[in-house]
């Protein structure tokens, strides 16, 4: 037994070791915004309260949403009894052909020399991106973002050892797109940009271009020899028509002069959030462009994770290529679009019903999960405070957040900290 002569000079011996520990200088980061709301929703017990903030379909009874085709492909794969072996480095090869045909069209030219690999979901889909651009394009390559961006663009990027900068895209006073401001910019930029491009439904504002803006934004990227790095996490749920919302990038992809990637993701469209589904791609001038790019690809993820998940990426091939479950599958991303197109259309009405001064046409002139409805800070802080509505302080709304039980109370809420 250690006397408490001899304990005392090792406690205090621990406790230098403890003080003097490797990690010591590493500071407390940053909390991250949209977890912050939702602690302080879980926290308020107020019957009313909503959270808008966060990114994710909800039912029109506030649930979350397991689509029947999702169901039913998972049922058959269960029965089936699959192995859990390794998939390939590039993924599940069902699943990233029928990902490459809804995304670029079935029928594209494109596929047969398109680069492609399973990622983990679009935030993975990025980072593999981030580390192609950074590693295969000539010089040292900035990517541009529009202003405002999803916030983890700057991360992912920045992680990568890109330079990340802001191009002109939303116009404050009108709601909508800054197409000269956006155009001007690209055009001023030195060669050989990487400019990131939301296929659709625009995170955070919801302000899409048109096809003939698309069609101008091409011409600049193409002439000004810029990458078009494309990333579409929403296709099917800004319209509802998955081939509509591939307008932009087979835009890009048919005129063929920009060189053209991919970060895809299936979260929204399939409801597959927690199993990260997701693909990168290159488009290859040729087909032995394609094994080249391949190749390189795999270096890329080989240290990154070895090989992606196995049981998500499945459920989506078995979604994609089974004729019925993929019928019932575009029903069901109609279905989400539609109600959340709904969604805009009864706030709006209700906001202008109620005499408000400002003008809301931006609420429905939007597109997809978000609305930048151009709130303050203030005024989202008081939706908060007073009315136990959270949002973003840069005043986005989620709109699957909104139901038809609730939204008259959030339009009241909003028409009082606005008046």
């Amino acid at each position: 037994m250690i006397s408490s002569v001899v304990r005392a000079p090792l406690l205090r011996h621990a406790v230098g070791i403890r003080a003097q520990s490797t990690w010591t200088q590493v500071k407390m980061g940053p909390p991250d915004a949209i977890l912050g709301i939702t602690e302080a929703f879980k926290r308020d017990t107020d019957p009313r309260k909503m959270n808008l903030g966060v990114g994710a379909y909800r039912t029109d009874a506030g649930s979350p949403f397991v689509l029947d085709s999702v169901t039913r492909a998972e049922n058959q794969l269960l029965h089936e009894k699959l192995d859990k072996e390794y998939l390939p480095i590039t993924g599940l090869p069902q699943f990233t052909r029928a990902a490459a045909q809804l995304a670029y069209g079935s029928s594209s030219p494109v596929l047969d020399r398109l680069a492609i690999t399973q990622s983990i979901s679009g935030t993975g889909a990025l980072r593999i991106g981030g580390a192609f651009v950074q590693r295969f394009c000539e010089g040292t390559p900035t990517v541009y973002v529009p202003a405002p961006s999803w916030g983890n663009h700057k991360a992912v990027f920045g992680d990568c050892g890109l330079d990340v900068k802001p191009y002109r895209y939303y116009d404050a006073k009108t709601r909508g797109l800054d197409l000269d401001g956006m155009l001007e910019d690209l055009s001023n930029l030195p060669r050989g940009q990487i400019v990131l491009l939301h296929a659709c439904a625009h995170n955070p504002t919801g302000v899409d271009p048109t096809p003939d803006q698309w069609a101008r934004i091409q011409s600049v990227v193409e002439e000004n020899g810029h990458v078009a790095f494309f990333d579409m996490a929403y296709q099917g749920f800004a319209t509802g028509d998955t081939d509509r919302d591939a307008h932009a990038l087979r835009t890009f992809v048919e005129a063929g002069r920009a060189p053209v990637v991919l970060a895809q993701s299936f979260a929204k469209n399939m409801g597959l959030y927690g199993e990260r589904v997701g693909t990168f791609s290159v488009v290859g001038a040729s087909r032995d462009e394609r094994a080249r790019l391949e190749s390189q690809l795999k270096i890329l993820v080989r240290p990154m994770y070895s090989n992606p998940p196995v049981h998500g990426a499945r459920i989506a091939a078995r979604v994609l290529t089974d004729p019925e479950l993929r019928s019932l599958w575009l029903t069901e991303v109609k279905l989400m679009a539609d109600r959340i197109i709904g969604m805009r259309v009864a706030l709006r009405t209700r906001l202008e019903k109620l005499g408000s001064s400002v003008a809301w046409n931006h609420i429905t002139d939007q597109i997809g999960m978000f609305c930048f409805t151009g709130l303050t800070a203030a005024q989202v802080d008081r939706l908060a405070q007073e009315f136990h509505i959270y949002l973003t302080r840069d005043g986005r709304v989620s709109m699957a957040g909104i139901t038809s039980a609730n939204v008259d109370y959030l339009a009241e809420s909003i028409h009082a900290v606005t008046q």
